[in-house]
């Protein structure tokens, strides 16, 4: 009975380990794609008013694969890359992400600009894991086509989260510079916003709801992470 127990006990040690390791290979692998993504066209796109971005889709992975903790660092990392790329190569509206950045009608930059870097970037690798692990407490049984589907939704969940907290909170705390750094009345503001949210935000969930559950069933038909 003591050797059976032992050799039990060393089984869910080993397989402990194992998942360890393989938690810290796809970790790995995921921080590497978004730091590529970010230092090449294909991550963060740079247009005239704001730097539109797939940098989402791999922290949406993270976060269904590997649980909250790890999504958010991917998402810190998601933000940590963006404040870098504003600060060096900065456009319109470089003074929303970064405080190195003097502020439309100020001489200084703000703090406020680490929250809309951060905050939504790193919530984006929490809110799809939310949903799927809602989903699954829901669905317990569901089949190969419900679970693409909700994997489908938690892309566009991560998405969504990114361009609505960033662009709503351009609006909330720096509307006025908006409005001075485009040329525009500040009653114009939430119209325009909403236009980079549709133009911008809707082919970036698109492109989201399309890649995660492709990956995500790619790894679990894989047997790299389970259902």
């Amino acid at each position: 009975m003591n050797n059976n127990l032992s050799t039990t006990t060393t089984t869910k040690a080993g397989i402990g380990i194992s998942g360890q390791v393989r938690d810290l290979s796809i970790m790995a692998m995921f921080t590497a794609i978004v730091m590529i993504m970010a230092f090449t066209p294909f991550g963060i796109i740079d247009l005239p008013l704001i730097k539109a971005t797939i940098l989402h889709v791999p922290v949406v992975i993270g976060s269904v694969v590997l649980g909250p903790k790890k999504g958010a660092f991917l998402g810190f990392l998601f933000g940590a890359t963006s404040l870098f790329k504003n600060i060096t190569a900065p456009s319109l509206l470089s003074f929303a992400f970064t405080p190195t950045v003097p502020v439309p009608g100020l001489t200084h930059g703000s703090v406020w600009a680490l929250f809309i870097c951060f905050v939504p970037r790193i919530l984006v690798g929490v809110t799809p894991w939310l949903l799927y692990t809602a989903a699954k407490k829901l669905l317990p049984k569901m089949n190969d086509a419900v679970r693409f589907m909700f994997l489908a939704l938690c892309g566009a969940l991560g998405a969504i989260t990114n361009t609505a907290l960033v662009m709503g909170s351009i609006f909330v705390v720096f509307r006025n510079a908006y409005a001075t750094a485009n040329n525009i009345p500040v009653d114009k503001v939430l119209s325009v916003i909403l236009g980079i949210v549709f133009t911008n935000g809707i082919p970036e969930m698109l492109v989201a709801a399309v890649i995660v559950p492709v990956v995500i069933t790619a790894l679990i038909k894989a047997h790299v992470v389970s259902k």
